[in-house]
């Protein structure tokens, strides 16, 4: 995790303290990458104590589209308590819908995106096309006089992914989103790790995956962020039939809270450890040995599921969150 200590280095040289929502400010740098070859090991921090059991709960959470901070905890995950339930401006928020709402958060957008579409009443033509691409007529209205149909599908993203890479594989549009316009005002948070693409070599058999984040906070939220994203990538080549190669790792606002400066500075002066390896067990079925496509997994598997083999790693830090 040497490029992890780079990347904490170079916000504290280069960056310049900026304002934000919080009201604790942060030394800023626009635009941050890293790049990890995940067949060389997984990229766990090493220089303090990953919170592994939270992040593989964060990320079944999501799998299974929950938007409740009380499902991320049955499954081991405590770090969306404050922005369901202390966040004020979400407390005040109509659309929260109780004690531990979150709202249509990431595995909402990945597994459940709400797609609409207005198509003239009298193009059927149209209507018939959406209809069998799985949308389904909501309601009838009237625009400027026009009579529409109103039509919706919950889009299944990330399966979408899949089902590309076993049956397109060349395509380069192997992607889901998490940055949803239309629901910005109805969640905590809106999405900060917000565009996955997925890029399979079929002549390998390796998967690759970009990831782009928008903003970063790089003492708590980039080794989980970090994690997260490989351990998804391991899950997705296991169902699909490739191995995980290449994570990339692109950051726009980088940064670091004023309050995190004195646990970053004591990571830099901590040596790295030997990178670990991530297992999944063997009760996952793995495509490229059964040659069975079963996507159904992504709901089905569990945090205890995931696990790290030969994890060294130096005495944990800890920081508080800014909500």
């Amino acid at each position: 995790m040497k490029q992890y200590q780079d990347l904490i280095q170079d916000v504290l040289d280069n960056g310049s303290w900026q304002e934000n929502r919080t009201g604790i400010r942060t030394l800023s740098v626009p635009g941050a990458m890293m790049r990890f070859d995940l067949q060389k090991g997984f990229p766990a921090v090493t220089t303090k104590r990953l919170a592994f059991k939270s992040v593989v709960g964060e990320l079944v959470g999501f799998l299974r589209a929950t938007r409740s901070a009380a499902t991320f905890r049955e499954l081991g995950c405590k770090v969306w308590d404050q922005n369901a339930n202390e966040n004020a401006e979400w407390l005040a928020n109509p659309f929260r819908e109780g004690t531990d709402d979150l709202g249509p958060v990431y595995g909402v957008q990945w597994r459940e995106w709400p797609a609409y579409k207005v198509i003239d009443a009298a193009r059927t033509d149209r209507i018939e096309a959406a209809q069998r691409k799985g949308f389904s007529i909501v309601s009838r209205l009237t625009d400027n006089g026009q009579d529409k149909v109103l039509l919706y599908k919950a889009v299944d993203q990330l399966r979408e992914c899949l089902d590309t890479i076993v049956n397109n594989p060349a395509s380069r549009r192997i992607l889901f989103h998490g940055w949803n316009c239309a629901v910005l005002d109805e969640v905590a948070l809106p999405a900060c790790h917000l565009l996955y693409q997925f890029l399979p070599n079929q002549a390998t058999r390796e998967i690759s995956l970009c990831l782009y984040v928008r903003s970063n906070d790089i003492g708590l939220g980039t080794p989980f962020n970090l994690a997260e994203g490989a351990a998804l990538l391991h899950l997705v080549g296991r169902l699909t039939g490739y191995k995980p190669r290449w994570f990339t790792y692109f950051v726009g606002d980088a940064h670091i809270y004023e309050n995190h400066i004195d646990m970053v500075t004591e990571q830099l002066k901590r040596d790295p450890f030997p990178a670990p390896k991530l297992v999944i067990s063997d009760r996952v079925p793995d495509f490229a040995v059964t040659g069975k496509y079963q996507p159904e997994w992504l709901e089905k598997v569990e945090p205890s599921d995931f696990s790290l083999e030969n994890y060294q790693h130096h005495a944990p830090l800890t920081a508080p969150m800014a909500v």
